[in-house]
């Protein structure tokens, strides 16, 4: 087992075993006085390990029920997360009892957005079965929803009690919803470590995959740890991240992953910053060749215009300025406070 200890305002473990999952039980009744525990997931994790949860749970003596939503990132919005709420009520959970986020990142955003405002904040426990969730969104305390304004415009910063990831979970995941989650991977080599992007480039990332996940969450903790609220450096995880934002909401949340999104940005905001000067040249070269490598795209179909006027919703806007994460190089970002009616011209280059 590789444990990483997060130490945030409440620190908590992340886990990393294979087989854990059916452990879940075990680590709820250890971290927690739990007597009731609701597991959220969605349909398409449910049939795979649902029944492997809840039994988990059952044997150390508490009370479980489940709640399954409709897959995709359609369902994060606040009906879905208010039919959580009257689940929650219904099974009259109180502030011990403990929410089980058992899917991907849109299971883990909206569970943990759950949680942390039923009763005004009762505990859960990440349990990510895709890989985007298990590299990035399952660490690091934020939760959330969509509005139909952009993206996780609605949310809360929420610590977990526990994130326990279970590498054998990826094998039920189709070629796409892998090639989602190494847009995060290789967004970690880009902001902050060049050997690992180096690795990836060198090797197959499904080959040492174990290695690689405990290799973003590190780095994620590490950030995170710093800056639990996102006020400075943690910034630097959202690279790829402000233009994604704006493609994912141009496309309805709908067709264009998380992942493609962000590889995409992270192409664009590459090409950006070599043609300002800012970032190395021949950075973009590489990241798109990596993307291309694990099935990302780099582009996109809709015009620079589009994405300006969709990220001036995005939740990096402050006052009358938007956060832009660039590269100096592979390995070293940096964060570039701009005008936001610049914007437009700012990435029309």
């Amino acid at each position: 087992m590789k444990t990483v200890h997060v130490d945030t305002g409440n620190p908590y473990d992340i886990f990393i075993e294979r087989g854990i999952i059916d452990e879940c039980g075990a680590y709820v009744r250890r971290l927690s006085s739990a007597e009731k525990a609701l597991v959220v997931t969605d349909s398409n994790v449910a049939p795979h390990y649902q029944w492997r949860v809840l039994n988990s749970l059952e044997k150390q003596g508490l009370n479980v029920k489940a709640f399954v939503f409709r897959a995709g990132e359609e369902s994060k919005n606040l009906c879905t997360v208010s039919e959580i709420y009257r689940a929650l009520a219904d099974f009259r959970m109180t502030r011990k009892d403990v929410i089980v986020a058992l899917g991907g990142g849109v299971c883990g955003d909206m569970a943990g957005f759950a949680a942390a405002t039923y009763l005004r904040g009762i505990g859960f426990i990440q349990v990510p079965t895709s890989l985007l969730a298990q590299v990035d969104s399952s660490v690091g305390g934020k939760t959330g929803v969509d509005l139909p304004q952009g993206k996780n415009l609605v949310g809360a910063f929420h610590q977990p009690i526990a994130v326990l990831i279970d590498p054998d979970t990826l094998n039920t995941l189709p070629d796409d919803f892998i090639a989602d989650g190494m847009g995060e991977v290789i967004k970690y080599g880009c902001i902050k470590d060049a050997a690992f992007f180096e690795k990836l480039e060198a090797e197959n990332a499904l080959d040492c995959i174990d290695e690689v996940i405990e290799t973003c969450v590190s780095v994620k903790r590490d950030v995170v740890s710093r800056d639990e609220r996102e006020a400075g450096e943690r910034m630097l995880l959202n690279f790829g991240h402000t233009l994604g934002h704006a493609i994912e909401k141009l496309h309805g949340f709908s067709g264009v992953t998380h992942g493609m999104a962000v590889a995409v940005g992270m192409a664009m905001m590459a090409n950006i910053g070599e043609a300002h000067g800012i970032t190395a040249k021949g950075t973009a070269g590489r990241i798109i060749s990596l993307c291309e490598k694990y099935g990302l795209p780099t582009s996109d179909t809709a015009t620079l215009a589009q994405m300006a006027e969709a990220a001036k919703g995005d939740k990096k806007t402050a006052g009358s300025k938007i956060n832009l994460v660039l590269l100096k190089k592979i390995g070293e970002s940096l964060i570039l406070s701009l005008p936001i009616d610049d914007l437009e011209e700012f990435i029309s280059v």
